[in-house]
């Protein structure tokens, strides 16, 4: 209800603005015409109409993105209270079984490890939260030490693979590397693990018929590492691909469950790119058809 609202706002506000041109653009003309031999007064007269058609335009562009912002925001609102509130329920209902009736052995543990589950969930949505917010306010730092970006991957692998319970060929890591296999590179080995393991995560998220992830490491030449992730999940239409880098933007597809997720991760990997000097992208054939994205990153600091 309080989406189609917006939506509503919207389209009234465009229209809204879009008439208020085309009337001053009226107006301005039947000026002109009105007074065209005095060219004084038409020249000042188009400078001042120009202004009011500019202000209009911008400010009807500014009124749409605020708007569109609000309901981003708002989304992502929901979506971490669904993602707090779900674990923690789980996690009582537990308690208050264990509490209030008597429980076998087997089941008894049954019921730690699912706590344990919900309590990982609860720990990941928080730090999405936390990290989402540092980077948002950290700055590229010049201070990176030697990395070996290839131990980073195959660590981040093999927690998804046990978090995920996936086997080798649901998720399956090759690399290119030269001779030597080096793939050291000067950087920040917290914010690499989290690049990695969020896109991973979000592989692993979208692949609603099945996971079959497949994770290159390639070394074109001596100053760059790029890292692909594909995924054979629900794709991405062509018109989304750059703006599911955008903090709390998440793509929304018809006839498609809605996937649980805060929009934070991909936002973390951008920004953990740029401040290594490096830069993500999506590349996809559209919906149904997986998604590949590509981390590049210099070996050096930028």
């Amino acid at each position: 209800m309080r989406i189609s609202s917006r939506r509503k706002a919207i389209a009234f506000f465009l229209t809204f603005g879009v008439c208020l041109a085309a009337l001053a653009v009226a107006v301005g003309s039947g000026w002109i015409i009105l007074n065209w031999r005095e060219g004084i007064k038409v020249f000042l007269g188009i400078i001042f109409f120009g202004a009011i058609i500019t202000g209009l335009v911008l400010n009807t562009i500014f009124l749409v993105r605020e708007i569109r912002r609000n309901e981003q925001h708002d989304s992502f609102i929901n979506a971490v209270t669904h993602e707090l509130k779900t674990p923690i329920a789980s996690i009582r209902l537990y308690l208050e079984t264990l509490q209030r009736r008597e429980v076998d052995e087997a089941r008894r543990r049954e019921f730690y490890q699912l706590m344990l589950v919900d309590t990982e969930r609860l720990m990941v949505t928080v730090e999405q939260v936390l990290k989402a917010g540092a980077i948002a306010q950290k700055k590229a730092s010049s201070q990176r030490i030697p990395v070996d970006f290839n131990t980073v991957v195959r660590e981040c692998v093999e927690l998804a693979r046990a978090r995920h319970h996936l086997l080798p060929e649901n998720l399956d890591y090759r690399e290119s590397l030269p001779q030597s296999g080096s793939a050291r590179m000067l950087g920040d080995p917290d914010e690499l693990h989290t690049a990695v393991t969020n896109l991973l995560d979000n592989a692993v998220k979208y692949s609603l018929d099945g996971v079959h992830i497949a994770v290159e490491l390639d070394a074109p030449d001596e100053e760059l590492l790029v890292l692909r992730v594909r995924d054979r999940g629900v794709g991405i239409p062509q018109n989304e691909l750059k703006r599911i880098f955008k903090r709390f933007y998440r793509v929304r597809q018809r006839g498609r469950p809605r996937v649980k997720g805060t929009g934070l991760g991909l936002f973390i990997v951008r920004s953990i790119a740029r401040n290594h000097g490096g830069r993500v992208f999506a590349v996809s054939e559209g919906a149904g058809k997986g998604t590949t994205v590509t981390l590049e990153l210099p070996r050096s600091v930028a």
